[in-house]
């Protein structure tokens, strides 16, 4: 497994990929890897013939500076797990080899980031679209892996891939769980071993609603009994927990079959706060 640190190391690296007539699979990471990367790793092997993934905490989508500096970083860990996975190449850049400059360009992807993730984190989506947008631009992979847990992003992705004409294919895998349904993520390593039972408040939420929703429940009705659960956690906050269009983000005040629907919820629990969804009729 190659350890790439600089983007001409990178770009040299893929040449000879597509030199060899080789189909390019990248899977882009913030590290603290787990199962739930290592299953996009495995629908990277499984779809294309040579695997890249990268490494890079981008500050540039966080709008809280001390979320940025607890991101747990596992670097060593990270690689050991890619290396004995088969993966072909891991690029790990600085700082400065992604960013020379401050971006002064600024992304707006209208409706779809004035909700939910976009609502409660202004900023983020302009840092996401403009490291993907760089990395894509880097790899010029033929396909780019995404987990499904990480929705809006997905939506937002598929957009910039559309509007600026990249030529790439966006895979999205379905999220990984525990045995108990709580989503892999890198931020349930700063959870307190009290709060693990409180987190899988997010994942009966939402099996709940739609089970609800599914019988013909009204929607503004689950929401409520929702909340009220939230509420018996005096250390666990509930940002948002809203019905969908999957694709457009669109609010939604009911089931509506002929579309794509999904529920998403956010909430802090203790000091961390995490995010999940379930797709609700497709």
């Amino acid at each position: 497994m190659k350890i790439l640190r600089t983007k001409d190391a990178v770009k040299s690296f893929c040449q000879n990929l597509v030199n060899d007539k080789l189909s390019i699979g990248f899977v882009p990471t913030m590290g603290a890897l787990h199962q739930g990367h290592l299953e996009l790793v495995k629908y990277a092997k499984e779809n294309t013939e040579a695997v890249i993934v990268s490494i890079f905490v981008n500050p540039t989508q966080f709008n809280n500076p001390d979320d940025f500096d607890k991101y747990p970083k596992t670097l060593d860990n990270d690689l050991e797990l890619l290396n004995n996975f088969g993966v072909d190449a891991v690029f790990v850049p600085d700082n400065q080899e992604i960013y020379p400059l401050t971006p002064t360009l600024k992304l707006d992807f209208g409706t779809l980031e004035r909700v939910l993730e976009g609502a409660f984190r202004p900023g983020h989506f302009n840092g996401v679209g403009i490291v993907v947008s760089k990395l894509l631009n880097i790899v010029k992979p033929h396909k780019a892996f995404f987990g499904q847990k990480d929705l809006q992003q997905v939506a937002v992705i598929k957009t910039l891939v559309r509007d600026f004409s990249y030529d790439v294919e966006i895979v999205v895998v379905p999220t990984v769980r525990d045995q108990n349904g709580l989503a892999l993520s890198s931020r349930n390593l700063r959870l307190e071993p009290k709060d693990r039972e409180k987190a899988l408040t997010l994942y009966r939420s939402l099996s709940f609603a739609k089970a609800e929703l599914l019988k013909g429940g009204s929607w503004l009705d689950i929401r409520a009994k929702v909340e009220a659960d939230f509420s018996r956690w005096p250390d666990v906050k509930l940002e948002y927990f809203e019905l969908v269009h999957s694709e457009q983000m669109l609010l939604m005040d009911g089931l509506h079959p002929e579309m794509p629907q999904s529920i998403c919820v956010a909430a802090f629990v203790g000091e961390v706060r995490l995010i999940d969804n379930i797709s609700v009729n497709h």
